[in-house]
């Protein structure tokens, strides 16, 4: 019997299978970069190995250095997660080559499904080799991989080439394979998978099916089980053609057959030969632990039979640390709080960690059951609109809005869901303790600053007042600015004899961290936290304001600054400075958490100032270029 495990990955997943480790009495290992030398994962495993560096070409996809790790830290197992190196074969067999046990499929397996091509081709299909202007549009994927790293959708011939090279750079750098392929891009389509597990004694489970439509950039954001609307007739399909693929390569342990459905039909996209990110929504409905038994089945033991009944529903929504509204754009910095309540957690962050550049953005992954969609639907949002999560910028709010919007609680979703309704979906919150009535501003004009801006200035106020001479000037208005969804708010209050008042807001108690108020006889309690500039209101961030801004933070027009900290990976061919640009027009390329990003023109003109090369480390903020405009200014 396996008695330790080394899981060759990092993050939520390699605690996730910790987690399981620990409950069969498994030892467990975590490997770690130097980036996570802090990481949770790494903390919480009985040992830990240091792979030197910190990108992924040098340490989680080194299988050679994963291996010694194993072998010196007395594990006589590998798990590898998902993504990386879990489904290279190669590295499967040094594992086995080494003597360890191998949690995964067979190498001969992975390197049947692994590639999507060769998949295709087992599938009796294959992928496009001339792209013709009729085929548009048309989708470039990864062979190896997932997660939407490595796939573009190709609208415009004059688009192909570049979209190719900027596919199997991605891919190169996520899974060290920069191999890419073209198919067909089905519009109005859903994402359906099956979720399977075979043993070595010739059982095959299809464990039920399960909807990941919702998707930016071809990843995931939320998924459930099991896949809702779906005929008897099309799932028996689903499940037929899951289990022969599976029987096909003599598959064994966990692994996933995703299609595309529209009109009623299945389309195969691929074969993951590893645990999902999403399978926690499986085993929530079927009352299993995947983990545990893939280990089981790594140890030789038979399945039943058949697979245990399914029953309720459940919804996972993965969190991320980056800005829906402005370009998906992955967030850096410190996350100082995160919680989570009422519902499974599957995290890689405690409080205090440091988010990086090296790695995916995603924080954790929120996963809601109940006995119906509906109820697991209203669970999940009603525990993520709660969350405290201080740090950086996540797509708390996108989660919250997309799971109550109508055409997803109605079931009636499909792979365009965010193309269509985006920008809905990342306006400004609504304040949801809305001002009734103004308060008056120091000019005389009225203004309705949002409660948890004035009650942000009130916590501020109370920490301060004991230092001041507030006392001696009861009269006096105090004013207070914070910016909140990019919009500024200046607040209003006195501090008197009586207290802190504010106009039209009765204040029954204030503190440093804790704010309450009545309004209209209804009390709210408002609990602030601060961290610099930033202050955290119950669950809305504002960022308080200087009195007085300062002039030296203007920059020129037409500057574009790094969105995030990463590297230069390259710009447009040709461009230099003189160059004439358009507007929209891709100039420079950043990696950052595994992806690349473009920085467009934000106008047509002349490239008047180029700062970035390839290979350039930058952090937010860094000055890339300036784009001057052509366009005479208006009389």
């Amino acid at each position: 019997m396996i008695s330790s495990v080394l899981v060759a990955n990092r993050g939520e997943i390699a605690g996730r299978v910790f987690r399981t480790c620990r409950e069969l009495g498994i030892r467990t290992v975590a490997v770690y970069s130097d980036a996570d030398e802090s990481a949770l994962h790494a903390r919480v495993a009985d040992a830990a190995v240091r792979l030197p560096g910190a990108a992924p070409s040098e340490t989680y996809l080194r299988g050679e250095l994963i291996v010694k790790a194993a072998l010196s830290a007395g594990a006589d197992a590998v798990h590898p997660g998902y993504g990386f190196l879990s489904e290279n074969a190669g590295f499967a067999r040094a594992v086995l080559d080494a003597g360890l046990v191998w949690i995964g499929p067979p190498p001969e397996a992975i390197e049947a499904m692994a590639s999507k091509t060769r998949a295709k081709e087992l599938m009796g299909l294959a992928s496009m080799a001339d792209v013709k202007e009729g085929d548009l549009p048309v989708l470039v994927k990864a062979a190896a991989g997932g997660g939407g790293r490595g796939m573009r959708v190709v609208r415009r011939l004059a688009d192909l080439e570049g979209e190719l090279a900027a596919a199997r750079a991605e891919a190169l750098s996520a899974f060290g394979d920069g191999e890419v392929f073209i198919e067909p891009y089905v519009e109005g389509g859903r994402h359906v998978e099956v979720q399977i597990l075979a043993d070595t004694h010739g059982t095959v489970w299809p464990l039920g099916t399960r909807d990941c439509s919702l998707q930016r950039r071809h990843q995931k954001v939320i998924e459930e089980a099991p896949a809702p609307g779906l005929t008897s007739e099309l799932t028996d399909s689903l499940y037929a053609m899951a289990v022969r693929a599976a029987r096909a390569v003599d598959y064994v342990g966990a692994g996933t057959v995703e299609f595309l459905v529209a009109d009623g039909k299945a389309h195969f996209l691929e074969m993951n030969t590893r645990l999902q990110v999403e399978h926690p929504v499986t085993e929530s409905v079927f009352g299993i632990d995947l983990v545990a038994l893939q280990i089981r089945v790594a140890e030789g033991a038979p399945l039943e039979k058949e697979p245990p009944g399914a029953r309720g529903h459940a919804i996972e929504g993965r969190l991320y640390a980056e800005d829906p509204a402005n370009g998906w754009t992955p967030q850096t910095g410190t996350l100082h709080r995160f919680t989570v309540p009422d519902v499974r957690l599957d995290t890689g962050y405690w409080d205090g960690d440091e988010i990086g550049v090296h790695y995916d953005p995603m924080l954790a992954k929120a996963v809601a059951y109940a006995p119906t969609r509906a109820e697991a639907l209203r669970k999940l949002a009603g525990a993520l609109e709660r969350a405290t999560i201080h740090g950086p910028i996540t797509n708390r709010d996108l989660l919250v809005r997309s799971l109550r919007h109508p055409e997803f609680a109605t079931a009636r979703m499909d792979t365009g869901f965010y193309d269509r309704h985006l920008t809905e979906l990342t306006a400004p919150v609504p304040d949801p303790y809305a001002h009734p009535s103004p308060t008056t501003a120091l000019n005389g004009v009225a203004a309705r600053p949002p409660l948890v801006a004035l009650a942000a200035a009130l916590a501020d106020a109370h920490g301060r007042s004991r230092f001041g001479g507030w006392r001696n000037l009861p009269s006096q208005p105090q004013t207070k600015r914070y910016l909140m969804d990019g919009t500024e708010h200046e607040v209003h209050y006195r501090h008197g004899r009586e207290g802190l008042t504010a106009d039209g807001v009765r204040v029954l108690h204030t503190a440093a961290d804790l704010v309450v108020l009545e309004v209209d006889g209804v009390r709210r309690t408002f609990e602030v936290a601060r961290y610099g500039d930033a202050v955290y209101v119950n669950t809305t961030a504002l960022t308080a304001l200087p009195r007085f801004p300062d002039p030296s933070a203007q920059q020129e027009p037409g500057s574009l600054l790094a969105p995030m900290p990463g590297t230069v990976v390259r710009v447009a061919e040709g461009l230099a400075e003189g160059s004439p640009v358009r507007a929209g027009e891709p100039l420079i390329w950043l990696e950052a958490m595994k992806m690349e990003h473009k920085i467009s023109a934000p106008a047509s003109g002349t490239l008047s100032v180029l700062h970035a090369s390839p290979g350039q480390q930058v952090e937010v903020g860094t000055l890339l270029a300036v784009v001057q405009d052509n366009e005479p200014p208006s009389p």
